[in-house]
C-alpha cells in the first residue's frame, strides 16, 4: 500500500503490477481463511481465542506482504485503496479497474487455497450473518481507519506504512462491530468459505457500499488536512 508514484510506475509495467496485486491478495485472503480455520479448529470452541489467532495471523502476513510487493505495485490488495489513489490522480482509471479486478480474483483464489489446504471443497457458500446498522457501521469506521493509516502515514512516515496497516487491521478486528473487513476483495472471496472467517453472501452488497463510504470519506479528509485541492 505504498503509494504508486509515476517513477515508480515506469519501474514496473502495468502486468507486472498486476500479477503482484493478484498473487499479494490471494496470499491475504490465505492467511485470513486459513487462520480462522486452523483458530476455530484448535481453539476448541472458545471464540475468542479463534478470533485471536485470526487477527494475528492476518496483521502479519499483511504487514509481510507489503513488504514484498509494495516497491512493485504498491502492494493495494484492495479496491478501495485502489480507489483512493485513482481519486487523487495518482493511479489512472484504467488500471484502477484492471487493479481491482485482479483483486478480486486473487482474493477468489487465495479462497480455494485455503479451502485446498484444510481439505475443504473449494468453494462453499458461507452462512456467517454479519448485517446490521451497527455492523455497517463498524465496517465504515474500519475502512476509513485503513485509509487514514494509509494516507497518514504516507505524508509522516512512509516507511511505517506497512506496519501501521497491519497493526490497524488487527486493531479492527476487536473495536469494529465488523470485526474489519475493509476490503471489497477480501469480502467477496470470504462469502465463498463457509468457515470462520465467512459472511454470508446476501450481506456483502451492504459492507461494499461501507467500505467504499469509509474509503472515500478518509480520502477526502486527508486532502483537506494536507491543503490538496
Amino acid at each position: 500500500m505504498v503509494n504508486l508514484a509515476r517513477e515508480q510506475s515506469e519501474q514496473f509495467d502495468l502486468p507486472r503490477r498486476l500479477v503482484a496485486e493478484g498473487l499479494g491478495t490471494a496470499l491475504l485472503v490465505a492467511a485470513v481463511v486459513g487462520s480462522g480455520v486452523m483458530g476455530e479448529q484448535l481453539a476448541g470452541g472458545n471464540m475468542g481465542i479463534a478470533l485471536m489467532a485470526n487477527t494475528l495471523a492476518t496483521g502479519m502476513a499483511l504487514t509481510v506482504l507489503i513488504l514484498i510487493f509494495g516497491v512493485i505495485s504498491g502492494a493495494h490488495f484492495n479496491p478501495v485503496v485502489s480507489l483512493s489513489f485513482a481519486l487523487q490522480r495518482q493511479l489512472p482509471w484504467k488500471d484502477f479497474l484492471s487493479y481491482s479486478a485482479v483483486q478480486i480474483v486473487g482474493g477468489i483464489g487465495g479462497t480455494m487455497l485455503a479451502h485446498i489446504m484444510f481439505s475443504l471443497p473449494l468453494v462453499s457458500e458461507a452462512t456467517h450473518i454479519r448485517t446490521g446498522v451497527g455492523i455497517w457501521v463498524g465496517e465504515i469506521v474500519a475502512s476509513f481507519a485503513l485509509l487514514a493509516a494509509i494516507l497518514g502515514c504516507l505524508r509522516t512516515k512512509p516507511d511505517a506504512v506497512p506496519y501501521a496497516v497491519g497493526l490497524i487491521i488487527m486493531a479492527g478486528y476487536w473495536f469494529t462491530s465488523s470485526t474489519s473487513f475493509a476490503n471489497p476483495a477480501v469480502t467477496i472471496a470470504r462469502a465463498l468459505s463457509d468457515t470462520f472467517s465467512g459472511i454470508r453472501p446476501f450481506d456483502v452488497p451492504a459492507f461494499l457500499v461501507a467500505e467504499i463510504i469509509g474509503a472515500i470519506f478518509a480520502t477526502i479528509m486527508f486532502r483537506w488536512f494536507w491543503f490538496i485541492e
